[in-house]
């Protein structure tokens, strides 16, 4: 095996590797914690600083 050969299965490799991650990002068993995770800036409080009764810096 050459050099040119290490960079074919590095290629093959890697794109295997993709095609890994895409499944694993839109399979369904994954679909309930990309929804909440979508969700987090929507479920923020509105005024995150009326909380703080002193009046300082967090």
């Amino acid at each position: 095996m050459d050099y040119h050969d290490f960079r074919a299965l590095y290629s093959v490799l890697m794109f295997v590797t993709f095609i890994g991650i895409i499944i694993w990002a839109w399979s369904r068993k994954r679909q309930h914690d990309f929804d909440e995770a979508a969700h987090l800036p929507l479920n923020e409080p509105e005024h995150p600083r009326a909380d703080n009764k002193k009046g300082g810096t967090l």
